[in-house]
């Protein structure tokens, strides 16, 4: 078989998981991660924001609580920091690899509406986000905030508090009801429970990918 004749490289798919603060998307990441990887797949795990950049770094400093930002332009850092990986995901894909997003610009959207901001609405945060990588399958790990209050670690960055969580709660509701593929997942059951529904929905997604077509980009927001 020749160069020209080679079947082309099958694209990756792209996997977001999304949830309240310690809703345990950091594991679940890794363990998905891990079953893809025993299931033969060439896999990456990357979370927003990325802090090793210069935006990320200043991203880290507000999160930390050590630098103030105005709620307009921090949240457009939140979002130049997605755009600054947005090529380097289509290469990716492109090239075969299923990426793991812990954290996307569903996130982006809804903390920073969830400020209660009177100028900072849903659909004002969703604008800087149009013409991103549009998730394959958005994993969504729905847990309580009084629950996920619970947990450990819980409190130690500036959106970590309960009154914030049940907005954000409450705006992540809002924004899934004017997205498509989004699979909502019970983060109140058992670590294995979770991983098992995770891996289960993902499964369904890969196998699709030939129908679905090439990667796209999002849109705005369905009315």
């Amino acid at each position: 078989m020749t160069a020209s004749q080679q079947t082309p490289t099958r694209r990756g798919a792209l996997v977001v998981v999304e949830g309240l603060d310690r809703a345990g998307k950091s594991s679940q990441c890794e363990l998905l991660r891990d079953y893809l990887s025993e299931q033969g797949h060439n896999v990456k795990y990357i979370r927003f924001p990325d802090r090793t950049t210069p935006i990320g770094k200043l991203i880290d400093s507000y999160l930390r609580g050590s630098a103030n930002q105005d709620d307009h332009s921090i949240h457009l850092l939140f979002s130049a920091n997605r755009w600054e990986l947005a090529k380097s995901i289509e290469q990716d894909i492109a090239a075969g690899i299923t990426l793991i997003v812990d954290r996307y610009s569903y996130s982006g959207a809804v903390y920073s509406a969830a400020k209660a901001n009177p100028t900072l609405s849903l659909d004002w945060a969703w604008q800087p986000e149009i013409g991103l990588p549009q998730p394959d399958i958005c994993l969504f790990l729905s847990i309580s905030a009084e629950e996920a209050a619970k947990r450990g670690g819980f409190g130690a960055e500036r959106y970590e508090n309960e009154t914030m969580q049940t907005r954000v709660r409450g705006l992540f509701r809002t924004l899934f009801e004017r997205q498509k593929n989004v699979c909502v997942v019970d983060a109140g059951k058992t670590l294995e429970e979770v991983s098992r529904d995770i891996q289960a929905a993902v499964a369904v997604c890969v196998a699709q990918l030939d129908t679905v077509g090439p990667l796209r980009t999002l849109g705005p927001l369905a009315n």
